[in-house]
């Protein structure tokens, strides 16, 4: 049995969007700062962007979806067999105390899925052992992305689970194991506000 769970809003930009709902970072770096795709004076740089769905959702034809998929803001079941949670894969930026929030789905096994669903509002999930996934998203600006192992940890309610990387010389499982620059943090939302995700 799937939680029911209130969607929320989540602003696109193409693939990913501006991320912030339900417990992933919506801050921004403080201080403004010039964009150097557009050269605008913006203010504060954003730290946390998500995709809307998993993948694998794009590969059904959009007359199919209602009847196919079952999609929530954190749960997405796919012709009743596939079963994705979000959350957030959270990278360290290095001499400072913020994160860049990467808000990603995970596939799960139909048991493990039950299991997260049962302790959604559970108070003290968190201590429950984490969940063996699978990464549902393709993240622009990285080598495929798509199927790397991923371990789920489930933190105090209200909160999206922590999606962590198998250690592998995948730069994103690199960025996560080390962290990554402020400057490489703008790199990417640079490139992911205007398109530029190569």
């Amino acid at each position: 049995m799937t939680p029911q769970i209130s969607r929320r809003l989540f602003v696109r930009l193409g693939i990913l969007g501006l991320f912030g709902a339900a417990g992933c970072s919506a801050k921004r770096m403080s201080g403004n700062f010039v964009c150097r795709h557009c050269g605008i004076v913006h203010a504060g740089l954003p730290l946390a962007f998500g995709a809307d769905e998993p993948i694998y959702v794009e590969d059904i034809p959009a007359a199919e979806r209602s009847a196919r998929v079952s999609l929530s803001s954190d749960q997405c079941i796919i012709d009743g067999k596939h079963y994705f949670v979000r959350g957030c894969l959270e990278i360290r930026i290095a001499d400072s105390s913020d994160v860049f929030d990467w808000g990603v789905w995970v596939s799960l096994s139909e048991k493990s899925f039950q299991r997260v669903s049962e302790l959604w509002t559970e108070p003290g999930r968190e201590s429950e052992p984490s969940f063996f996934g699978w990464l549902s998203s393709r993240l622009p600006g990285y080598p495929d992305t798509l199927n790397l192992k991923t371990r789920v940890h489930l933190r105090p309610v209200g909160i999206r689970p922590f999606i962590e990387l198998e250690p592998t010389e995948h730069p994103l499982s690199l960025e996560q194991q080390r962290g990554i620059s402020a400057e490489r943090a703008r790199q990417i939302a640079e490139s992911l506000l205007h398109g530029a995700t190569e």
